[in-house]
């Protein structure tokens, strides 16, 4: 085998094994190596964030251009082979480093939701939309760093003007049912204050 058929084949494998792990119909075990696509595990080298910096991805983004670099300084160019394979192995690991960046971004991203974030009761927000006694208005809220409406009642079926601070009480079918901040942190300053009578 020469040094071109070498680089040839490393090509081809890297380049089909990337072109199917996109496309997401390859899973393959291999004894104690995992490959799976999709979270994408091979090997246990770490490379923070939960990340291996030896995985499937930037296994095969090395063997393709590795393979096609070794490949083209071998059939068209005058370069020695031993520089030729450096420069391949080094345009390899730039590939694999880039893969990796790319993946790492993905997992970090990729995180377990925790329901208790998205928890409706106790989250402050405003009216977009008057609440009519009895009616339904519109709650304008920031959740998770994302801004976010929902269909809005009175909690205790009062009308609640446009524009008005509200405190989500309960939630149920969808609905969000709410009261005024301003009597809800008056309730709560008055029994603070009706606590500190009590003590004195």
């Amino acid at each position: 085998m020469t040094w071109a058929e070498f680089y040839l084949i490393c090509f081809f494998v890297g380049f089909f094994l990337s072109l199917l792990s996109v496309l997401g119909t390859f899973h393959l075990h291999l004894g104690i190596i995992h490959f799976h696509v999709g979270h994408v595990h091979m090997g246990h080298a770490g490379g923070g964030h939960g990340t291996p910096y030896l995985n499937f991805g930037t296994t095969v983004a090395f063997l393709a251009w590795f393979g096609g670099t070794g490949y083209l300084l071998t059939e068209h160019s005058a370069l020695w082979f031993v520089a030729a394979l450096l420069v391949s192995v080094a345009i390899g690991l730039a590939g694999a480093v880039l893969v990796f960046v790319i993946i790492r971004q993905f997992a970090e991203q990729d995180r377990t939701l925790d329901p208790e974030d998205y928890r409706m009761e106790g989250v402050l927000g405003r009216l977009s939309s008057p609440i009519r006694a009895g009616g339904t208005g519109e709650l304008i809220f920031s959740q998770e760093g994302t801004r976010r409406s929902a269909p809005a009642r009175s909690d205790d079926g009062t009308a609640i003007p446009n524009d008005t601070e509200v405190v989500v009480t309960r939630y149920e079918q969808g609905i969000a049912y709410v009261r005024r901040w301003d009597e809800l942190s008056g309730t709560e300053e008055g029994s603070a204050g009706k606590e500190s009578s009590k003590q004195a």
